[in-house]
């Protein structure tokens, strides 16, 4: 889970990134902070889209969005 800190931190280290460069150990935290924010972004969106019902014109349910469903191309 990706909290406010984390966020933040991941600003700072940006910021400093940008003005006056980071150590390795700073480019590996900021690495792997931003592989766990995008770790969080894609489940949270993918919980989403899966709780999605597809409807048909006659309001018949189709099912859920999923990669194996065979309304979706």
């Amino acid at each position: 889970m990706i909290t406010d800190d984390k966020i933040k931190r991941i600003n700072e280290l940006y910021k400093k990134a940008k003005s006056q460069g980071l150590t390795e150990q700073e480019q590996s935290e900021q690495k792997r902070l931003r592989q766990e924010y995008v770790q969080a972004v894609r489940g949270s969106l993918k919980n989403r889209l899966e709780s999605i019902i597809l409807v048909d014109e006659k309001g018949q349910e189709l099912g859920p969005i999923t990669k194996g469903n065979k309304f979706i191309n």
